[in-house]
């Protein structure tokens, strides 16, 4: 590992069924200096793109402002529609420290990230996570309530009891604008895992019922959003997790503990997958569990010990961030 600073941008927007402006997005960010493109992930019924990058932090600003360009000539919210909650072209900007750069310095750079956007774009800015002004902004699912068109309306009253609540950080007028909506900015500590494990059985309840004692509070994790379902193509079905923090809640724990529940309902796991990009960390932790340590160099036998004990399929090292340092 270099001694260079590298944050981790994970942009969202509001495209993901036009490739031409996906790809022009991509190409924008991509020629920036020292970007690393980590993954591309537009998805059709979300109508959603999102875009994973590493960078010096010093060259995060000229990539966010040249997507911004091209999303917000592009993309009108007065026509875009999609499966997934969103309040702008542009709707979310998150960071995360990735190496020799600290917590306070990604929130710094949130900080100035937002200021640039409205400042160049007039559009207004929500910060979030750990650059939320107040406890209901921390989390976008309060921002985005109602969604671009239900927020959208209530900005339009600032007598609406719920106006100073929700009304932007940064704004010309107290409301959003009609083309582009708003952007989330933030920074925090960790990104999302997408975590599937799959049981044997196809009775799709079971894993529904799993999914469930997953997210409980008397028996799981309140931070993971799970769900249980038929992934066509794969094998058995799928308790399907979203892990908000696998430092506390290593992937390893995670399958061992569908693992049990699965054999209380007679069945068992017989496969894991990550989807998508996430840090070296969530996977040396795992692999450690397992007797390997990673030597900082060796991808190819990290990603063997995972499959083999981990049951994961599908996995390549290059969903591993750092991976592409």
């Amino acid at each position: 590992m270099s001694q260079k600073q590298h944050i981790l941008a994970v942009p969202n927007f509001s495209e993901g069924r036009d490739l031409d402006i996906v790809n022009a997005v991509v190409d924008a960010v991509k020629a920036v200096e020292s970007v690393r493109i980590v993954a591309v992930e537009p998805e059709y019924n979300f109508n959603r793109t999102v875009l994973t990058f590493i960078c010096e932090p010093q060259h995060c600003e000229e990539a966010m402002l040249k997507m911004a360009g091209i999303l917000y000539e592009r993309v009108n919210m007065e026509v875009q529609k999609g499966d997934h909650p969103r309040i702008g072209s542009l709707d979310t900007m998150p960071v995360y420290p990735l190496e020799n750069i600290t917590i306070e310095e990604a929130q710094d750079l949130a900080e100035k990230l937002g200021q640039s956007l409205f400042d160049h774009y007039k559009v207004p800015v929500y910060f979030s996570a750990l650059n939320a002004r107040t406890e209901y902004k921390k989390s976008n699912t309060n921002i985005r309530r109602g969604q671009y068109e239900g927020l959208k309306e209530l900005l339009e009253d600032s007598n609406h009891p719920d106006y100073e609540m929700r009304k932007p950080d940064l704004s010309v007028d107290g409301k959003l604008d009609a083309k582009k909506g708003a952007c989330t900015v933030s920074a925090d500590w960790e990104g999302l895992v997408a975590y599937n494990v799959f049981v044997e059985s196809e009775d799709v309840s079971i894993a529904k019922e799993i999914a469930k004692l997953v997210k409980s509070e008397e028996h799981g994790w309140l931070s993971i959003k799970s769900v249980g379902f038929k992934d066509e193509g794969k094998p058995g079905t799928a308790v399907s997790m979203n892990v908000f923090n696998a430092t506390e809640t290593p992937l390893h724990v995670l399958r061992d503990y569908v693992e049990a529940a699965a054999q209380k309902r007679g069945t068992k796991v017989i496969a894991t997958e990550l989807v998508g990009p996430l840090k070296l960390k969530y996977v040396v932790e795992p692999a450690k569990h397992f007797g390997y340590e990673f030597d900082g160099k060796d991808f190819d036998k990290l990603v063997k010990v995972l499959e083999d004990d981990m049951q994961l399929i599908d996995f390549e090292k290059e969903q591993i961030i750092e991976y592409h340092l």
